[in-house]
């Protein structure tokens, strides 16, 4: 895990005013990765860092001079349409980059701050994709509390399966209809057995969800065949996300017996562009533990380190703009609020289960860390726990309700770590947009 260094002094400001603002989410401390080119036009897209409201083009900065050795090679790697070849550099390279982006962009910097200005370009201007090519996307299931809401909605005195409390739970995803920020999809289509019948029926998914969660970013990979040790775990993870895991819950409910989700889960994806660097969270990490009573890990899975900060301190949002709140031009309607604290196992943890029976990990594999939802009242990641499956809607700003989503709606997840003597680090925002089924008739039998 990343001790904290002179790239975490709160104090540190930058000669670019507005990455000093107050509440910016993308300070001098934090240095977030993203590939971008700007709106509409034929540009290639290349990689870029975050500071202020600002881009900072890394083809641009690579090919100024400004930068030396590793964190020159760095750049190069990192200025490329996908940001694989940087993060299977490895955990030098990362920080040989970030450090030197720092000295540029420090009030004090003894460089060409005019040369390094004129490679930003601001992000009211940009457009984004996905930052890297995504091999391998796995979903987890490690919230238990997100695990026990779902179950007790249907059965007051149910628990978590028993495997919950011993292993990171998780499925294979789909990473073709995984999209960036600002993602509008179509209501998805499929199977839903309706309770009493005898025969399942075809139609628009009636119980849309979203998932609040976090992507983690797989840096560099491991030969099959060989785990990848919880001690080692962080040093194959480049950094973190917001994750939209946008769910058919009545699709789901037919489906997942007796395998997991496949058409609940396979139309849409939805990640904000900014990739916030494992350094960058290190002000942040907690202690992570486990309820008194709970099952403690297996060796495999256990650590002192793990125990001592395999947490992290990532306070999260869910906003929910509807058709008519954006029409009317009333804002979107916060639902619920949350950290990623509370989730039962640590990104450390996945890493390390799932390489242990010899699966090989990529530059750029994504991992869905699953809901994430907090033990406190408004700390639901889904719409089916706030609205318990529809049983009590949940009312919107404007007076709205909803069961489960609408066409038009839009869904935010925000994200940021803030606290007392270190600086704010922020991710942006991931946005997605509800679309209307093609209507497609259910078939004659």
């Amino acid at each position: 895990m990343v001790a904290l260094n002179h790239t975490h002094d709160p104090a540190a400001r930058s000669w670019l005013a507005s990455a000093n603002a107050e509440g910016c989410d993308f300070p001098i401390q934090n240095l977030p990765h993203a590939v971008f080119r700007r709106a509409g036009s034929s540009e290639a897209f290349r990689g870029g860092v975050a500071i202020g409201d600002q881009v900072l083009d890394l083809a641009a900065l690579a090919a100024s001079g400004q930068l030396d050795g590793l964190a020159r090679d760095a750049a190069r790697a990192a200025a490329q349409p996908a940001l694989n070849d940087f993060f299977a550099q490895g955990p030098a390279a990362w920080q040989a980059l970030r450090h030197a982006l720092f000295a540029l962009l420090k009030s004090d910097a003894r460089h060409n701050t005019d040369s390094v200005r004129q490679c930003l370009v601001a992000q009211a201007e940009v457009e984004y994709t996905v930052p890297a090519r995504i091999g391998d996307y796995t979903d987890f299931y490690t919230s238990i509390d997100h695990a026990l809401n779902i179950t007790r909605i249907f059965n007051p005195e149910g628990d978590v399966t028993p495997n919950f409390r011993w292993i990171p739970i998780a499925y294979h995803g789909r990473v073709s209809t995984i999209g960036v920020s600002g993602q509008q999809f179509r209501r998805p289509m499929g199977q839903t057995l309706a309770p009493g019948a005898a025969a399942p029926t075809f139609h628009a998914c009636a119980r849309l969800d979203y998932e609040l969660e976090l992507g983690i970013w797989i840096g560099q990979g491991n030969a099959a065949g060989e785990p990848i040790p919880l001690a080692q775990a962080e040093q194959h993870i480049f950094g973190i996300c917001l994750l939209n895991d946008w769910s058919a819950r009545d699709i789901q409910f037919w489906e997942m017996a007796p395998l997991g989700p496949f058409l609940a889960k396979n139309f849409a994806t939805t990640i904000s562009p900014w990739i916030v660097t494992m350094e960058a969270l290190a002000p942040y990490r907690q202690a992570w533990t486990r309820p008194a009573g709970e099952p403690q890990p297996l060796a495999y899975l256990d650590s002192a380190a793990n125990r001592a900060e395999g947490a992290i301190d990532i306070q999260l949002e869910v906003w929910l703009e509807s058709a008519k709140a954006r029409a009317e031009g009333t804002g979107a309607s916060r639902l619920s609020a949350t950290s990623f604290r509370h989730q039962y196992w640590t990104p450390a943890q996945m890493v390390a289960h799932h390489t242990v029976g010899g699966c090989s990990l990529n530059a750029g594999d994504l991992f869905g860390s699953g809901t994430i939802s907090g033990p406190g009242p408004g700390e639901a990641g889904a719409i089916i726990e706030l609205a318990r499956a529809g049983q009590s809607p949940v009312t919107l700003a404007n007076g709205e309700q909803r069961s489960f989503l609408a066409d038009g709606d839009a869904v935010i997840l925000r994200g940021a770590c803030a606290k007392p003597g270190a600086a704010r680090v922020g991710f942006g925002e991931s946005r997605g947009t509800v679309l209307p089924a093609l209507g497609w008739a259910t078939p004659a039998r």
